[in-house]
């Protein structure tokens, strides 16, 4: 928000350096992000035009003879409407000016003595465009004739504008009034309210016009009033000055009214040409699906039957809060005027300003869903300008349509005993009440606190602790005085599931992997590659997607993690091991979606960066497998790996994650991608190895197991190990996986690998040999080769009860 001082002068005495308003704005909330001067150029300063003659070589260029205070000066000046006796703005030879002439806005040349058409010119007489407070390029600049000569050009037209960054919470301060009350209230002068009355003469505005609300659950309030006889031209130049010191295009007396009051109060109004209103009848509807509406910018739009129209019996007029309608806006032919000043539905206005993509001053107001209160007051301050600026007639009394009326909160009740709570200090009444007073707040005591009556333009008050931070900003926090903390501190609250997670990952990037961040949000037919199971819950649409690429809530991470390795495998030929962490969104129909917490992790490309001594293998399911053991083996979970279907992955390349020791539970997933889902995603590598975790399956297996022995110190054992290896033979159907865990569970085996698969010649059709390495080690004793013997034949009858396990003899 652009605050000219001059103009917040206009509301409150300022008796501080700008930069004490700007700390003192700052610390009270809203926060001046810097303070723009315009107008105060060097060499440029208050001229008298002694004489214009001819030029001797160019009709079109005139002789300018200048007296600016230390001397006279003759200038060549093209300008048409330069004249003997004006006072002008000089410009000097060295002063830095505004290229009038220049395509890119803002670029300045510095005036240097010339000759023009063999005159030479000592200076320019300026436009309001090369002084940059303005676009006006057609004539010179003249300024009042009371100005004394010599006077440096920013003493007169100079301005400071602040430049306040508000909180989306503050939509009074979207209005210089409501900035000047913050200012009212941190230094204690009082507020120059803008005169709202006006002289009604005419006729009944009922006899003129006429509103009706349709659908009142989206406009709670629309008031509007008839002013006859009004002359369409030109705002004065303190009205085109107000305006273009904050970034807006003067149009006509008219709109610039709307605009300022808008600008002025915050309440966004606009006006109709009252001859173009079918019947002088406004209705307020919704628009039907398809609806059609030209707005002032010559766009026609289609409209939704959500989006909030204005219109005549006939046809749409407008926009409700947006935009204006092109068949009924002001031209210069208009003499009576509809008024309209209204309270439309906050969200409603921000869908439908989004959807069209028609952002405006109105919306950023509307949006923030303004008090009823508010649009009376708006109006009677535009009909009261229109009256002074553009003549006219105003009908007698206003129309105010208000079905919205009673439902708004009216009061907070605030109590001493809250303050102190929140803010851990006590004030006396008499500053609370001078404090809440100052910025509007009508207060009635008792002997606990007050009941507190919310202003017309505060729609960010409903709670007592709204009260109390207004209390605190004002006072300022910097005269809040320390104290320490009372009571007994927090104590600390264990968060399982984001402690796994934690784990989790720093055990992925200890294996050397990069973790990647994606969007929460994604498309159905994005989602629909990785080719998700039809049981897979529904998913979750998103009613105002902020994009079309951001539908429905995921509800895997495959889609995305895919996506990564794709899009890296463009432009990356080396080693890709990504994974993400994160929730995805599972819809069953009742209540809130379930937000599953799911790791997936991916491998591509080949294993190891280009070296002399390195392999140059691929990437390949062995890889995604050891990540996920290396991440449960952290985590102390024995794991084991059996083969399944996924139609995201390759078939016999694909193995569930089961924790034996938790009743099989399955925890997950991993395989290879299949070459048709990995097709999809155009990834210039031949394969990818994937795996899936489900973190809430992971914590109920760490919760529901007796012990947890993850994580606790384990002391280095001193005594000798003693390896065997054993050559089984088994079915084809058992996996290595259970060889592994049932060699494990005796407490002497630290180690059980297996080392060598093999199917063929020698072995029966049906069987594989499988060699295995054990580690025995005792943390007690030396083991002997009996004590070796006696376990590993434990170990061989209890393969070869579970497993059918045999030692292989040949």
């Amino acid at each position: 928000m652009k605050v000219p001082v001059s103009w917040l002068s206009e509301y409150v005495d300022i008796d501080m350096s700008l930069d004490d308003l700007a700390h003192r704005l700052t610390m009270s909330g809203n926060e001046v992000e810097g303070i723009e001067r315009t107008g105060w150029i060097d060499n440029v300063v208050v001229g008298h035009v002694l004489d214009v003659a001819p030029h001797p070589d160019a009709d079109r260029l005139r002789l300018v003879t200048v007296d600016y205070g230390d001397g006279h000066a003759e200038v060549v000046c093209g300008a048409p409407n330069v004249a003997k006796g004006q006072k002008i703005a000089y410009a000097s030879i060295g002063a830095v000016l505004q290229d009038a002439y220049a395509e890119e806005h803002g670029k300045t040349r510095k005036l240097k003595r010339s000759k023009i058409r063999g005159v030479v010119s000592d200076g320019m007489v300026c436009s309001v465009r090369e002084l940059g407070i303005g676009d006006e390029h057609d004539g010179i600049l003249i300024l009042p004739n009371d100005l004394t000569i010599g006077t440096p050009i920013g003493e007169v037209l100079g301005e400071s504008v602040l430049d306040i960054e508000l909180t989306p919470n503050r939509p009074d301060c979207l209005g210089v009034v409501g900035v000047a009350r913050d200012v009212s209230a941190i230094t204690g002068k009082p507020l120059k309210h803008p005169r709202i009355d006006f002289e009604a003469t005419g006729p009944d505005v009922h006899t003129l016009a006429s509103v009706e609300i349709a659908d009142p659950d989206l406009c709670l309030r629309y008031t509007a009033s008839v002013i006859q006889g009004v002359k369409i031209g030109p705002s004065p130049r303190w009205l085109q000055d107000r305006l273009t010191a904050i970034g807006e295009r003067p149009i006509n007396n008219l709109v610039d009214i709307t605009n300022f009051v808008m600008f002025e109060l915050g309440q966004p109004l606009h006006a109709f040409d009252y001859d173009k209103v079918i019947d002088h009848k406004i209705i307020v509807r919704r628009a039907t699906d398809g609806e059609r509406l030209t707005t002032l910018d010559g766009k026609e739009r289609k409209l939704d039957d959500e989006m909030l129209l204005i219109t005549d019996p006939e046809r749409g007029i407008g926009l409700a809060g947006v935009m204006g309608g092109a068949n009924s806006e002001i031209s210069d032919s208009t003499t009576t005027v509809i008024l309209e000043s209204a309270t439309f539905h906050g969200v409603n206005n921000r869908i439908t300003a989004k959807s069209l993509e028609l952002g405006s001053q109105a919306t950023l107001r509307f949006e923030k869903s303004l008090r009823s209160g508010l649009s009376e007051i708006g109006l009677r301050r535009a009909t009261r300008l229109i009256l002074e600026i553009a003549g006219g007639e105003a009908a007698s009394g206003i129309i105010d349509v208000y079905p919205g009326k009673g439902k708004e909160q009216e009061s907070v009740r605030l109590d001493q005993s809250q303050i102190l709570r929140v803010l851990g200090v006590e004030f006396e009444n008499k500053q609370i009440e001078r404090t809440l007073g100052n910025l509007g707040f009508e207060l009635v005591a008792d002997s606990d606190g007050w009941d507190v009556r919310i202003p017309y333009w505060r729609p960010d008050i409903s709670i007592p602790e709204d009260l109390i931070e207004e209390i605190a900003r004002i006072v300022g926090y910097d005269n809040i005085p320390t104290t320490t903390l009372g009571g007994r501190p927090p104590q600390w609250q264990p968060q399982p599931e984001m402690d796994l997670r934690m784990r989790v990952t720093d055990a992925l990037v200890q294996a050397g992997m990069r973790e990647t961040i994606s969007y929460s949000a994604t498309t159905g037919e994005g989602e629909s590659r990785v080719m998700l199971p039809e049981e897979t819950a529904s998913a979750l649409k998103l009613r105002n997607p902020i994009s079309a690429d951001f539908t429905v809530m995921r509800r895997t991470l495959r889609e995305a993690i895919l996506s990564t390795v794709a899009r890296n495998s463009r432009t990356w030929r080396g080693p890709i091991a990504v994974f993400e962490a994160g929730r995805v969104f599972l819809d069953f129909g009742e209540g809130l979606p379930d937000e599953r917490q799911m790791v997936v992790g991916a491998f591509a490309g080949p294993r190891n960066e280009l070296h002399w001594d390195a392999s140059t293998d691929q990437s390949d399911f062995y890889d995604a497998k050891g990540a996920v053991e290396a991440v449960l083996d952290d985590l102390g979970i024995s794991l084991t790996f059996e083969s399944a279907d996924d139609a995201t992955f390759a078939s016999g390349r694909t193995a569930v994650i089961k924790v034996t020791s938790a009743n099989h539970t399955i925890i997950g997933t991993v395989g290879e991608v299949a070459g048709d889902v990995l097709s999809r995603f155009d990834a210039e590598v031949e394969s990818v190895a994937m795996f899936e975790l489900d973190l809430a399956a992971v914590l109920k297996v760490l919760r529901d197991s007796k012990s947890d022995d993850s994580g606790k110190f384990e002391e280095f054992v001193r005594l000798p190990a003693s390896h065997r290896d054993l050559s089984l033979i088994v079915d084809t159907g058992v996996t290595v996986g259970q060889i592994v865990e049932i060699s494990n569970r005796n407490r002497i085996v630290t180690s059980a690998t297996v080392f060598d698969l093999f199917e063929g010649k020698g072995v029966p059709e049906g069987k594989k040999a499988v060699a295995i390495r054990l580690v025995y080690q005792s943390p007690n004793k030396t083991l002997t080769a009996d004590q070796i013997g006696k376990i590993e034949q434990q170990i061989l009858n209890q393969l070869s009860k579970e497993v059918g396990a045999v030692l292989r003899t040949q």
